[in-house]
This record gives structure tokens, sequence and C-alpha cells, in this order.
């Protein structure tokens, strides 16, 4: 089962990054073999909607972040053991047994291989990897594998010296051509640990948390001191849901950290459904159907939609979603926007307000239109926060702390002013002031 988002939320949360930069997907992509790295991908794409999927994961990732294991491999040796193997499928789609490797390559791709089976046998036996219960799953899978006659002559080889000629060749025929798909499953469950090794790894250096998935129905969310992985200097914050307060209203000045906020706890929420830790002092959550985000909507230029309509038919997925009886965990940022501020008050009201009578599913909902938060407050499941600002005299300051309530702050004129726009457009030039 899994977590039900879309290519929106995807960008919205820069998973993957754009345009070469890097994403969140790099943060934790430490694997050590191309075959990982693949897996990796996979697993970033599609999050986990199952509690014991995630906290089983989860519990091999934090045993072997605890036990502070290497990837038990040398990368050159999937480097030899992977181009060896890679032929196999070439061979397979063209119908053809004939090597286009040579005799140095397939004894070496050879050799290579047969370490691989002797080092993951090795691995599964030592007493760390027998004791992470989470792991026994994988670990018997492996044994019952390696149990199978074909790997018998691999786990008996010495490897002392070069393999003769005629047992290259015998081993050859054995992993290319009649075993190739039990040597290609046996990399699959050695690709599985390079993942879980490389992220326990990020977790003990980069002091992540791994979050505790709670049952479905319980619709909560609890996060303490949850900050963006990306940040250098991160400010943490708190943020506390569940049916009885599943939406939040979210108020602040530009620059307050709004959108900082949102992606922070939207990151969380997205990575603990993958099963990975989190960049936060603890984390409690509900295990969701689904998460959309609406942090960064583009204009619709191929049907002609304007950024308000582009919002208006992102408000009716998540509708149809809804009315659908999902449990999901959603976020709007600036609601409405793109229209009027008349319209965009009543229609932030009205959604908003519908959206808090669906006690099956979380929501964010960021706003500069304060009025809309003081309608709101006659909803008892909408929570108030902001982001506050401090002037020190005319220099607007942020602490990006969240703080209980709705704040008006609107410093839009004095940053303008502050940077001598106006001056600019005046007299061409800004006027010296004490600040420059």
């Amino acid at each position: 089962m899994y977590l039900a988002t879309d290519e929106q939320t995807v960008t919205d949360l820069g998973i993957f990054g754009q345009r070469n930069g890097s994403g969140i997907y790099d943060i934790y992509n430490h694997t050590h073999t191309r075959g990982g790295e693949a897996i990796l991908k996979e697993l970033f794409l599609h999050p986990l909607s199952d509690r014991e999927a995630i906290n089983r994961r989860s519990g091999i990732i934090e045993h072997f972040a605890s036990l502070h294991l290497a990837f038990p491999f040398d990368a050159a040796l999937f480097d030899m053991a992977e181009k060896y193997l890679i032929h196999a499928e070439e061979q397979s789609k063209n119908n053809s047994q004939q090597s286009v490797l040579g005799e140095k390559e397939i004894q070496h791709g050879v050799t290579a291989v047969i370490e691989l089976i002797q080092r993951i046998q090795h691995f599964i036996e030592t007493k760390e990897a027998a004791g992470i219960a989470p792991y026994e799953k994988e670990r018997k899978a492996i044994s019952l594998l390696l149990a199978d006659p074909a790997f018998e002559p691999a786990l008996k080889e010495k490897l002392k010296g070069k393999l003769s000629y005629t047992a290259v060749a015998a081993y050859d025929a054995l992993f290319r051509l009649r075993e190739y798909h039990k040597i290609k499953e046996l990399l699959q469950f050695i690709y599985h640990l390079d993942v879980y090794l490389s992220v326990a790894k990020l977790a003990s250096e980069r002091k992540f948390i791994f979050p505790r998935a709670l049952e479905k129905g319980q619709y909560a969310l609890k996060l303490e001191g949850v900050y963006h992985p990306e940040l250098k200097d991160p400010v943490s914050n708190d943020l506390f849901m569940n049916p009885h307060k599943n939406v939040l209203f979210l108020t602040g000045a530009n620059m307050a950290g709004k959108s900082t906020f949102l992606r922070s706890v939207s990151t969380a929420v997205y990575i603990a459904h993958i099963g990975f830790p989190v960049a936060a002092r603890s984390m409690q959550f509900s295990v969701m159907d689904g998460i959309y985000t609406t942090i960064n909507l583009p204009d619709n230029l191929g049907i002609g939609a304007s950024h308000f309509y582009s919002e208006v038919l992102r408000v009716k997925k998540v509708a149809t979603e809804l009315h659908q009886g999902k449990s999901l965990f959603i976020v709007f940022d600036e609601l409405f926007r793109g229209t009027n501020v008349k319209d965009a008050h009543e229609a932030t009201v009205a959604v908003t307000d519908a959206f808090a009578k669906n006690k099956r599913s979380l929501f964010i909902i960021s706003s500069h239109i304060v009025e809309a938060g003081e309608e709101l407050k006659q909803e008892p499941s909408i929570g108030f926060q902001y982001l506050p600002t401090r002037m020190n005299g005319h220099v607007p300051e942020y602490t990006y702390k969240l703080e209980t309530g709705i704040t008006d702050d609107r410093h839009g004129m004095i940053i303008i002013r502050n940077e001598g726009i106006l001056d600019i457009l005046k007299n061409g030039r800004r006027k010296k002031t004490a600040l420059s």
C-alpha cells in the first residue's frame, strides 16, 4: 500500500531538486552501489501507507544506526560484478549465448560474484544482523536463497589464488546462464542492505530521529523540534494536530518563514511515510492515505488557466479525494492568492470551514487574510498560529518561531522603502540613509 501523492507535491517539497540542484533525495543518497541508488529513488517515489511496513523499515534502519555497521562490500567489487552480469540481460534479450566480454573480464566478474555471495552469507550470520528483529524476514530470505544447491560451490570456494580456466567457465555458465535470476535476486537483497546502512549512517551523522507510525484512525500528528533538513542553521518548531484540532490556520508577514515551515512539516510527513529518519526532535504520526501540498503552484499555460483557476482545480482535486473517504495531509500556502481580496476572503473562509468538518484528515492553511482568520475562530477544530516579526527601528526581524494566535503583520512597504525603490523610481538613484 502506497501513500497517494502527485507531481505538484514532489516539486513543492523539492524531493528530487530542480535543474541539477540538490533535493531531499540527495541528502539521503549515500549509497555505495548503482542498484542501491535506484532502489532509494523508488522508495522516495513510493512512500508507504501501511503502518506495519513503515515501522518495520524504520526499525531495521534504526537498529543498524545504533550498531554503526558499515556496508560490508567494496564498491569496486560491485563495479566488476555488475559489468559482468549485465551481459546476461543482453544475452537474454538478444537470445544469444555468445559473450561479448573478454577472458579477463569474465574471470574478474566471476571472482567478484563469488566474493559477494560469501560476504553476504558472513554478514547475515553475524550476531549483530541476527539480533535485528525487523530484519529477520529479509535475513531468512537471504539464508534460504543461499541454501540453494546452486550456491554451494561458490560458498565453498577458497579464492586464495587465481581460479582455473575450467572453474571460471563452470561458474560463468552458472552465474550468467543457469542461475542468473537467483544471482539477481540476491543482489536485490544486497542493494536494499546498502540503502538501510547508508540511511542509518546519515541518521547518526545528522542526528535525525525515527518517527513512530500510529494506527490508522487516530488522525494525529505530533512533531517536536521539526526543521528543514536543507537549512544550515535551522529554527525548529513544534506542531500537534488531531481530530479536535485538525486545521492549522497560519499567518505571518512575507519573509517570516511560513513557506519554510510548511515545507519542513510536509517533508517530515512525506519522509516518515517512507520509513526513514526525519529532521526533528521527535515525531509520532497517524499513517495517512495521501499527502497533497500546494506551496508553489504555477499557472497552467497549457490549458490557458490563470493562477486562480489553477488553485480552484487544486482544491477540487483535494475535495474529490476527501469525498472518497481518504485520510489526507493537506497543505495550502496562501490559499486563493490569485484572486481579489474579497473573493479570496470568502473562498478561504468557506473552504477552510469545510476542511475543519473532515475529522479524518489534517490541514494546514496559510493566509495573509487575517480577517478570514478572525471569522474562522468560531470553528473549534481550527487552531491559529503565526510567525512573528519584530521591528528593530525600521528594519523587520524574524524569529521563525511559532506563536499562538493571528498576526496582521504587514511589512511590504517598509521593505520597499528600505530598498530605496521609490527613490530610484523618482530620482533615478537611492537616497543615502544611515543603513546604507
